[in-house]
Formats: structure tokens, sequence, C-alpha cells
């Protein structure tokens, strides 16, 4: 059946938008500074960061067009690769999304930390804990049904957004500076070369990508956008500069107003901005709301996440009781549950953000290199279509394979910066692959 054409420019510009800005703004830049060490590596890595974004969604946006589904991010794999290599994907996407509720509810965390609690109190555990408590609350809400998880979830994107542009104006409520000259210091007695400066620049990526990530979902709405052919790369285009001039903008307040020495080991960013514009009070109200916030981003992903292991059970792919739905509200009772025990476990067992954050962006990008590849099939595949009538981006090849990449230079940083990370996530990629043929040979001839 054909898609209605129902998104206009400003639609789907917006949608971009929305992908992309979570909760990783209030934290990463944290980690880019620290790796960053000097200011102008840490401004390089958000620009790069943005292009790399610019060059996913222009391809994630064609696949989409061509490939127009519901849910095509999931499926495009069964039509592109080998079951098992589907099923591995899939499966992993999930299990990295699981992971990034566990890393964005340590950022609400160390917010609400230093406001319930007093400094000689403030452990890493006490952040597990409210953390965990935070994804439970909100696993407690989707059991009441998509109606009251989706107004909860409007309330609180519209506080995110709002604190993301109220921030900003912490550039003109003055500024702070330990007066260090930042030096990048490349661990050896001689002078850093530009392999040192590279391989800084690849770590600052890793939390880069996290912030930046979200827009490969662009691949959803390809197949429902007017005049798709123009539209598209424009909302596409529209979208990501204003993300990147809204994270340069906030970057620049915290490394004028914390200082870039100070942003390297600062906690609760966000609320340190907002005490510079609101004194004291302002920065425990904006501590609060950066916690609410948080919030939206695990509810969000409990309401998506079991949808796609839903679809994953009707068509096979997972046993069939992921299927399950309760009677009174149709909530995705054992998708739901199974997602939210992920999260847990992957905070308790990961602890800290920095953990968490390069065990995702490794799974995270295995799937975004084997997904942004299946550009290369469609365009053999679908070479009858009408041209006119789907987005076809320009500068092909080179777009694709840039971002791809950019990919694997990031998979190979994590790699050099946590092994076990990277190695956690191999195991996981082959022994998803595994179960997939463990499965089928279990599996009766008439199944």
């Amino acid at each position: 059946m054909q898609n209605k054409k129902q998104l206009s420019l400003f639609d789907l510009a917006m949608i971009v938008v929305s992908l992309v800005i979570g909760m990783g703004i209030f934290r990463t830049p944290v980690n880019v500074a620290a790796k960053a060490q000097i200011p102008e590596l840490f401004f390089l890595a958000w620009i790069i960061g943005g292009f790399i974004a610019l060059c996913g969604a222009l391809t994630y946006a064609e696949i989409g067009s061509r490939y127009p589904v519901t849910g095509g991010y999931y499926k495009i794999f069964s039509v592109c690769y080998h079951p098992s290599i589907a099923f591995a994907i899939n499966c992993i996407i999930v299990v990295s999304n699981a992971a990034s509720v566990a890393g964005v509810s340590l950022i609400g965390a160390e917010y609400l930390n230093k406001v319930l609690l007093d400094p000689a109190s403030q452990t890493g555990q006490s952040k597990i804990v409210i953390a965990g408590i935070s994804i439970l609350i909100f696993y407690a809400i989707n059991l009441l049904g998509l109606k009251t998880s989706s107004k909860a979830q409007n309330i609180l994107t519209l506080i995110k957004l709002t604190m993301v542009l109220t921030l900003i104006g912490a550039v003109f409520f003055g500024s702070q500076s330990s007066g260090i000259t930042p030096i990048f210091d490349s661990g050896t007695a001689v002078p850093a070369t530009w392999s040192d400066y590279g391989k800084a620049l690849g770590l600052c990526l890793i939390a880069v990508s996290f912030t930046f990530g979200g827009y490969q979902q662009t691949i959803n709405f390809g197949g429902e956008v007017e005049r798709a052919k123009t539209v598209v790369p424009k909302a596409i285009i529209i979208g990501l500069a204003t993300i990147i001039t809204l994270y340069m903008a906030i970057n620049y307040a915290y490394v004028k107003v914390i200082g870039f020495e100070e942003l390297k080991t600062a906690e609760s960013i966000a609320a340190i901005l907002a005490g510079q514009i609101f004194g004291p009070i302002g920065f425990s109200v904006l501590s609060v709301l950066i916690f609410l916030s948080v919030l939206g981003y695990v509810n969000v992903n409990l309401l998506s996440n079991p949808r796609a292991m839903y679809a994953m059970g009707e068509e096979g792919a997972l046993p069939k009781f992921f299927t399950k739905k309760t009677k009174k509200h149709e909530v995705l009772i054992v998708s739901l549950t199974i997602f939210t025990i992920l999260s847990i476990l992957t905070l308790f067992y990961a602890q800290t953000f920095d953990k968490i954050l390069n065990y995702t962006i490794f799974l995270d990008s295995v799937g975004m290199i084997f997904s942004a590849a299946a550009i290369f099939y469609l365009r053999k595949s679908t070479a009858h279509l009408d041209k006119s009538t789907i987005y076809t981006m320009k500068l092909y090849p080179l777009l694709p394979l840039i971002f791809i990449s950019a990919y694997l230079f990031v998979t190979i940083s994590i790699y050099n910066d946590d092994p076990n990370a990277a190695l956690n996530g191999i195991y996981i990629f082959l022994g998803f692959i595994a179960i997939y043929f463990i499965g089928k040979f279990f599996k009766k001839p008439n199944a």
C-alpha cells in the first residue's frame, strides 16, 4: 500500500531536531573537553560530528525513500543482509538503546544527587540507585498504557527544549576563568604530533556521536514526505544546521561561564549555567528540571523499543511471547519488562557514564555501519524506481563512505580507549548470530 505523503518541509525539519537533541548535551561536553584538552580541538570535534551526522542523515533518508515501510530501520536489515546478520544487528540495537537508557538515567541522577544529598553523602552508588528508581518509575507509567505515557512525554519534551534555549543565555551573565592556558599533553616528553591529535579527536567523537545520535530514524520517513526529492535534503540540512548552531552555542556558554579547564572535570554543567543566571536557587531548580527531562528520554525509549521487539516477535525473529499484550491497556508487557531489565542490568554492570558511553557507542556504531551500507544494495535493487518520486542524494557514494569510515574510526578509538567495552560488543554480536543458528536448528521444519 502506498504511504500517504503528509510531511512538509517544516514537519521533517522539526522531526530531525526532536530526534537528535536529547540529554547528552547536558553531560557529554565534559567528556569531550577532557579528551580534547584544548578548546580548538573541542569545538572542531563538534563541527566534525555535525558533518558526519549530515552525511548519515542524507544516507538514511535515501534508504527510507527507496524502501518506504513502517519501521524501516528494523526491516531494512532483513532485506539487505543474511537473516542471521539481520537478527544480530536488530538485537544489538535494542541492547544499545537499553544501554543508552542506563547512561542517560545516570546523567539525571548526577543532577538530582546534588539536590537531594549533602556532598558527604554523594557517592557513585547513590547515583546508580536514583537512576534505577527513575527507570522503574517510567516502567510503571508505561504499564498504564500508551495514552498516559505519551502525555508524560509531551510535558517532558517541552521542559527539555525550553531549558536548552534558556541555558544559552548564560553567556550574557558573566564568565568564569581559571586563568590557566590549556595545553595539549601527548603523554610523552616530546611535543604532540598529528597522530596524537588524531587519537584525541577519535576519543572526542565517541561522546559527540552519542550526542548527535537519533538522525538515523529519518529512515522511517522517506516514504511519507511531500516532494521527497527536494524536501528531504532541505529539511535535513535545516534541521541539522539548527542542531549544530544550538550545540555550538551551548558549548560556547559552557566554556565561557565554567572555564575550559574546569569543564574537564565539572558535574551538573547545565545547572552551573543556571546558577550563573538565577543564583543558587536556579542551580537547584534546574537540576530537578534536567532530571525530569532525562526521564523523558527514558520514557520515549520504553515506548519505542518494546514495539521494535514486538515487531521482531511477530516476524519470528524473536520468540512469539514477545508479542504478548495486557488485556486492559494493551501494554506490550513481555517486551517492556525485558527491555527494562536490560537497562537496569546495564546500569548496575557498567556503573559509570563513561563505561556505558563506550559500550553504547560501540554497539551503535556496528548498527550504523551495517545500516548505512544498505544504500549500496538498494541503489542496485531499486534502480528501476522513478527518480522524480524519491530522494536521491548528491555526492554518492562519497557521503555514505565518509559516514561509514567515521564510525569505523570511532569503533577503533573505543577499542584503544576501552578494549573490554569493544570486546563485549563483539561477543554480544557473535552471540546473537549463534543464537539465530541455534534457534533455526531446533525449529521444526513446518514452523
